[in-house]
């Protein structure tokens, strides 16, 4: 388990992460999403032991981060730009890793290359953005910790690459230890994989929890009431996190438990009434809301 606990990390003026605690669990894939300049990349690296957090401390299994080689055996840490020694091959890079990862898996990294097509003999500074980035997941996959952050995994890769990773990892997990942390921008990647997300905003955490859980406590609702001081009520004993109006028709998305929310929208007579799935886009847009990360304040 991954214990994050009360972290601090400040760039001069700049407040990266703010007291930030999570607890990323053993096998199951933890997304990370957020903001721009949230703070994902600077977790991921205080997360590694690559940065030291001014407060607050990072355990993996119990054992601390900083400067403890033991912890560190644990983690393997893949940048969002992967990073290669000058002139370097894929087979240079192998034999780098084998090195620093006692468990490097060196007969499945050679076979994995081959069976994604790329020669471990040519540069890797001539390879493409998202060629790059498959020889950096299979470097990471082999080294066989317990333990990947994956900072923008899915950046750059094609649409059958991704759904490959996306396999790997899901293979990786049925067979043996094995908990990746992923941090991205694209919530689609990170809905279809995850089963746990924590969303960062300003260098705080807004929630770490269950995917399928959060679906759960959070509803999309349309419904058409006609008469509108019913309508007034109805937001106003809801715990609403966004709505609009378009016409007569009311989307609200709202906290709560699903029968509650529909007993009171029953009572106030509407003409018409359903909920919709939510996606997690919706979700990140509407907690972002109420911290104050408005869209309409972003458009002139």
């Amino acid at each position: 388990m991954i214990e994050i606990e009360n972290v601090t990390k400040q760039f001069d003026e700049i407040l990266a992460l703010d007291h930030v605690s999570a607890s990323i669990g053993e096998n199951c894939i933890f997304g990370l999403v957020g903001t721009n300049g949230a703070g994902k990349s600077t977790l991921l690296r205080v997360l590694a032991g690559v940065l030291k957090a001014d407060e607050g401390e990072v355990r993996i299994d119990r054992l601390p981060v900083w400067e403890n080689p033991q912890a560190k055996e644990k983690i393997c840490f893949l940048p969002d730009t992967a990073c290669f020694f000058p002139n370097a091959t894929a087979e240079i890079m192998r034999d780098y890793y084998a090195v620093l990862y006692p468990r490097f898996d060196v007969a499945r990294y050679d076979e994995m290359l081959e069976h994604f097509g790329l020669n471990p003999k040519r540069k890797l500074a001539t390879f493409s953005k998202g060629m790059k980035k498959q020889v950096s997941v299979l470097l990471g996959i082999c080294t066989n910790t317990e333990y990947l952050l994956c900072d923008e995994t899915f950046d750059g890769l094609d649409p059958v690459m991704r759904q490959a990773v996306k396999s790997m990892f899901a293979a990786e997990i049925l067979s043996r230890k094995f908990t990746p942390v992923i941090a991205s921008h694209s919530l689609r990647e990170i809905e279809d994989i995850c089963d746990h997300v924590g969303l960062l905003h300003k260098g705080g955490v807004l929630f770490a929890k269950d995917l399928d859980e959060m679906k759960l406590g959070i509803h999309k609702i349309q419904c058409v009431i006609p008469e509108p001081l019913l309508e007034e009520e109805l937001l106003s004993e809801l715990p609403v996190l966004r709505h609009e109006k378009r016409g007569s028709l009311l989307t609200v998305i709202v906290r709560g438990e699903y029968r509650e929310i529909e007993r009171k929208i029953m009572e106030k007579q509407p003409l018409f009434s359903e909920i919709l799935p939510l996606t997690l886009e919706e979700i990140f847009i509407s907690e972002t809301e109420v911290a104050g990360y408005d869209i309409n304040n972003l458009i002139f």
